[in-house]
């Protein structure tokens, strides 16, 4: 890799001032180094716990601790103010993997697909059950031109791994990834290609709370758990909070075990290592709702050499900021445009986000429709099915026993007043809290005439977002599903089209928005979802009677057929 080597200058406010990772870790306190110097095209890793709100040492809970998500820490920058714009995994992954707000491409609905896997006929009628009542699968379809980051920087020459999760509310294009599955790795590339590689870290999820009930824990059996006011303080909830924690520190090993090949690799310091979570907290009133249990969550950003190491930030950043920063970093620019902005790097925005933006619809076969507003103190939400109850019951969720739990306290009378407030019939129309006095937004200050000036401009904010683009959550689904899927059929690519001239094969397509790829055709490649397919981006230079194979393909649609130049 060229050893090429740029500078470039972040802007900071005066207000925004970087501090230790924790006390034990930063020493004393200390501005952050404004200079950073990398490779022109760094590595770039991305480690990505699931279902975890900030329950570790970096981010001020000392319940547990968690060496290597710590080491991070202390050698990166901790980033304080980091937001889903959905409190649950689908609609986050699109969000993430396009750069695009959920309900602006249509992927808002948890979930629309069993896009995450090559599941059977069988399996999918199985999984239907979870579907309402007359809607069927279908994909999110971004607007023309929008494409997965990870294929963007195949594209710009990267190796590009996933291991292994791919519910993006989409089927990933041919040209996602070099590799997807349990087997993906950096390890499979030339030596000399720079990679992006992502490893999702499944053991904190959800259901790992009731799958996990019974094994052994990797903390101590007696352990003192913190229990939320709006959970409860009795044994089985206690039980299975410190499952929670048991599973954290489970996956911080994990993590440890990925950095350890990173470095018997001589990798780690030409690789910017990113560590954050795909949404709020696997507990009840964590995930699916726009509290702030659901929606924020930790980052870390480790860059070579330890640069900027032990700061920390608190701009508002979004998961939709994760792809033009990613970008910005391997010096990478994408032909479409973004909701998100970048937050580092020469393409990083001087103007801060004022806000961060969120929404809740439908979950499995229960429909809402719910949009947050939130700035660093204050957070909004708008229900725009009040009359519904707040809490609405998720099959999936009921597996587990703290949940059940609350349901017991509740029937017998014993449940208390915090807890309760998730069991109203009915919503308010909007609320607001002060995450800053009220952290687990318990006292609505909606109706309080001292916060009417700041409930008003959130307000007006959420009218300005949901109006900025035709917001999908806002429409019957069957209605989204007949504009994106016509007749309930996936739109299909037209095929694609080859010119010849010059010894130069030049690669087009009807379809707006779609990609291109292209194969050299060989006896041993029969599978049109190969590794082996490379990212069109200039006329392709050929041999004297060699054969290549080429497709296209779009988020959403049915990509082509597959067509053969022969000479």
């Amino acid at each position: 890799m060229p050893a090429l080597t740029y500078k470039y200058l972040f802007l900071f406010s005066a207000l925004l001032l970087f501090f230790g990772c924790t006390p034990e870790e930063a020493g004393e306190d200390k501005e952050a180094e404004a200079i950073l110097s990398l490779p022109d095209r760094p590595n770039i890793l991305w480690l990505v716990a699931e279902d975890l709100s900030p329950f570790i040492p970096s981010f001020g809970d000392s319940t547990i601790q968690t060496p290597n998500i710590s080491r991070l820490a202390a050698e990166g920058i901790c980033y304080d103010n980091f937001f889903s714009p959905s409190p649950v995994c689908a609609p986050s992954r699109a969000a993430i993997s396009t750069g695009m707000y959920p309900t602006h491409i249509g992927a808002n609905h948890m979930r629309t697909g069993p896009w995450y896997a090559n599941i059977s006929d069988e399996e999918a009628a199985k999984r239907s059950q979870f579907m309402p009542e007359g809607i069927s699968f279908y994909e999110a379809v971004p607007p023309a031109g929008v494409k997965m980051m990870s294929e963007v920087l195949r594209g710009a020459g990267y190796y590009c791994t996933n291991n292994a999760k791919m519910d993006y509310q989409f089927r990933p294009s041919v040209m996602a990834w070099d590799e997807s599955g349990r087997q993906a790795h950096w390890r499979n590339r030339d030596p000399n290609q720079p990679f992006f590689a992502v490893f999702n870290f499944e053991v904190t999820h959800e259901s790992r709370i009731w799958r996990k009930a019974e094994d052994s824990l990797w903390v101590d059996p007696n352990l003192q758990v913190p229990i939320p006011p709006y959970l409860p303080d009795t044994e089985v909830g206690v039980k299975d909070v410190r499952r929670m924690y048991s599973n954290i520190r489970e996956m911080d090993f994990q993590i440890g075990e990925v950095l350890k090949q990173l470095e018997e690799d001589g990798l780690l310091d030409s690789t910017i290592i990113f560590w954050y979570t795909d949404h709020g907290g696997p507990l009840p009133r964590h995930k699916r709702l726009l509290y702030d249990s659901g929606l924020k969550v930790p980052l870390i950003i480790r860059f070579p050499g330890k640069q900027m190491a032990q700061t920390r930030n608190d701009d508002l950043l979004s998961f939709i900021d994760l792809a033009p920063t990613t970008f910005s970093l391997a010096g990478v620019t994408s032909d479409y445009p973004l909701d998100g902005q970048a937050f580092l790097g020469p393409q990083a925005r001087k103007e801060k986000r004022k806000y961060i933006r969120a929404a809740a619809d439908r979950f499995d076969a229960q429909y809402d429709t719910n949009r947050a507003i939130r700035d660093k103190r204050y957070k909004y939400i708008r229900y725009y099915q009040p009359e519904k109850s707040m809490f609405l019951p998720v099959a999936y969720r009921e597996q587990m026993a703290i949940m059940r739990e609350l349901h017991r306290l509740r029937e017998s009378g014993e449940i208390t007043e915090i807890q309760a407030q998730w069991f109203r019939a009915q919503k308010p129309k909007e609320e607001l809290f002060d995450t800053q006095s009220d952290p687990h937004e318990i006292k609505d200050l909606a109706q309080d005439p001292a916060y009417q000036a700041i409930l008003a401009e959130l307000s007006a904010e959420c009218d300005r977002w949901v109006n900025s683009f035709e917001d999908t959550g806002l429409m019957p689904e069957p209605e989204l599903i007949e504009k994106l899927w016509p007749s309930q059929k996936a739109p299909i690519v037209e095929s694609p089209i080859a010119e010849m001239s010059n010894g130069k094969l030049t690669l087009s397509c009807p379809t707006e928005g779609a990609s291109l790829a292209f194969r050299f055709k060989s006896a041993d490649v029969q599978d049109e979802g190969a590794s082996s397919w490379q990212v069109y981006t200039k006329p392709i230079d050929l041999e004297a009677g060699q054969q290549v194979e080429f497709i296209a393909d779009r988020i959403g649609y049915k990509a082509s057929t597959i067509a053969t130049y022969n000479p």
